[in-house]
């Protein structure tokens, strides 16, 4: 056997050595193979596209992290009446997983500094878990004055990466949040988990697997009960979300622990969601019109937008429980707010549908 020839190939052409030589088909013979051919292939193209969808979920967690998320970068800071509008709308087209704010000094997210007032005043609805960022015990205790139930916490699987935007190297990272997930277990919260720059980083470009893994394990040995993996500079492909999911998943993380974030920067989002689809899980990170972005990755932009994620679910027969057509109305609302579009695909295909009928949106 040649080095370059597997087994089973040395096996083919060993058989294909003690084979008779075939005789040449007629025309008539040469057509009826292709036409053969051509069916089998249909057949076995049929068979792989049903098997697809059918590892497809029935039903699917859109985790909306617009009001946090989104709105942390803006320039334009939105009255709390309208974040608190914005919520309410949200929640009543049908979304039941909600990130509304950030407890974070506001000298490093203004745009955030109202998270107390947002956090107090909104009305909690039966049915809907409402989260808030929090970055340390302080952050813990201005949301358990505020009422919270459930938080989350955030650091990279990229060592330059905390360092920059959390000031704490991986080490000290988790042991600051060690003592913040105990004490908010305690006090009977839920705590949700970021991992970002999953899949690259604006300070180191690629990360390594292991460092993903090891982030994603302590997290969840602290007592997280959920990993949201981001693409926090929108450089994933779906390739690579594949092995990172599958990598998790065969070091003993289950499907139900595991969330995907991505970010629309490369237009690979949906692709990617698909995927992640594809292997079983069954929360999706969005946020209203594609907003937002991090702000410690430079020229990063662009969560994939609530509406788009809807949409590909409602196609694929996927329950999301979101009313897609609630959604634009919101997103044209807040962009008006913001004084530009949101970059929502969904949302500019029916608001250009809606000017051509001459209906509102």
């Amino acid at each position: 056997m040649s080095e370059t020839q597997t087994p089973l190939h040395a096996q083919r052409v060993s058989q294909a050595h003690t084979q008779a030589p075939a005789q040449a088909p007629t025309q008539s013979q040469g057509r009826e193979q292709v036409d053969r051919g051509d069916a089998a292939g249909a057949s076995s193209s049929r068979d792989w596209f049903s098997h697809m969808f059918d590892a497809l979920p029935h039903d699917v967690d859109i985790y909306e992290v617009g009001p946090r998320d989104g709105l942390q970068n803006e320039k334009t800071v939105l009255p709390v009446e309208t974040k608190l509008a914005m919520i309410e709308s949200l929640v009543d087209a049908g979304i039941r997983r909600i990130e509304i704010t950030s407890f974070v000094n506001p000298r490093w997210i203004p745009a955030l500094a109202d998270h107390m007032e947002v956090a107090t005043r909104l009305r909690r609805r039966e049915g809907v878990r409402y989260s808030a960022l929090v970055p340390n015990m302080r952050g813990l205790d201005s949301a358990t004055r505020a009422g919270m139930d459930e938080i989350a916490i955030f650091m990279a699987a990229s060592e330059t990466h905390n360092r920059k935007n959390i000031n704490k190297s991986t080490h000290k990272a988790l042991e600051t949040y060690a003592e913040v997930v105990r004490e908010a277990m305690d006090r009977g919260m839920a705590v949700r988990g970021y991992v970002s720059c999953v899949y690259g980083c604006p300070y180191e470009d690629q990360v390594p697997y292991e460092n993903v893994e090891y982030v994603s394990k302590a997290l969840v040995d602290l007592g997280v009960y959920e990993l949201s993996l981001g693409d926090t500079i929108g450089v994933g492909t779906p390739r690579q979300v594949a092995g990172i999911l599958q990598g998790l998943l065969g070091a003993g993380l289950s499907y139900d622990q595991l969330a995907v974030h991505f970010h629309d920067t490369r237009g690979t989002a949906l692709a990617n969601t698909t995927v992640a689809l594809q292997l079983g899980i069954r929360t999706i990170d969005s946020s209203l019109g594609g907003l937002g972005g991090c702000p410690y990755a430079p020229g990063a932009s662009g969560n994939v937008a609530t509406e788009d994620v809807v949409y590909l679910l409602d196609g694929m027969g996927i329950r999301s429980g979101v009313e897609l057509d609630r959604l634009p109305a919101i997103s044209v609302e807040i962009g008006a707010k913001l004084g530009r579009e949101l970059p929502s695909k969904y949302t500019k295909a029916y608001v250009g549908a809606c000017a051509k009928s001459g209906v509102p949106v």
